[in-house]
């Protein structure tokens, strides 16, 4: 059995970051172990410490303010990354632009809020809400230097079918809590 070493990157509550923690954290799945050697955030006060700590991980904390470009907080990163040993980095609602000092050394795959190629940034959910498209979804794409612009390797639709904003939302992060971990599962299994 060969253990697969992956790497979560967070800014906020984690809740993301709690779903691969449940389902993949220490799991088998066929001749693969996989376990979560790293949690790391850019923000002190995130929530998603709190949710590593459950899990006895102790993230590392990166402040990006305390940067003085971007490229500097990605090499960084990058170096705790390398150090951790993981051959996957997970962008779980990790808040950031990442450089090509990151994108060019890491092989990672984001999640996102809508049906890449549409509703790219921070604001996806309340834009493909706004929007008068029938379906939502979520998406998962390897990290590109181009903001939500890598390859898509993943994507799950639903219909809007009368929902309100916050049935919208909680939908797509219920998609989220079930794509990502799979999505994983199968690029450490080879199958993406």
């Amino acid at each position: 059995m060969v253990t697969k070493k992956i790497a979560v990157l967070f800014s906020g509550s984690g809740s993301n970051l709690e779903a691969i923690l449940e389902k993949l954290h220490g799991k088998i799945f066929g001749d693969i172990k996989i376990e979560v050697v790293l949690t790391l955030t850019n923000k002190p006060n995130a929530l998603g410490i709190q949710k590593a700590e459950k899990y006895g991980l102790t993230s590392v904390v990166i402040d990006h303010k305390a940067f003085v470009s971007r490229e500097e907080f990605d090499a960084k990163v990058v170096e705790v990354i390398k150090k951790s040993g993981a051959e996957l980095t997970v962008l779980a609602g990790f808040m950031r632009v990442l450089t090509p000092v990151f994108c060019e050394q890491i092989k990672a795959i984001n999640l996102h809020p809508s049906l890449l190629p549409l509703f790219k940034g921070a604001h996806a959910i309340d834009e493909s809400f706004a929007s008068d498209m029938q379906v939502g979804g979520v998406s998962v794409h390897l990290v590109s230097a181009e903001l939500d612009g890598g390859k898509i390797i993943a994507q799950e639709a639903f219909a809007r079918e009368g929902k309100t904003r916050d049935e919208w939302e909680a939908k797509i992060h219920e998609i989220e809590h079930e794509i990502l971990p799979r999505t994983i599962v199968k690029i450490l299994k080879g199958e993406i």
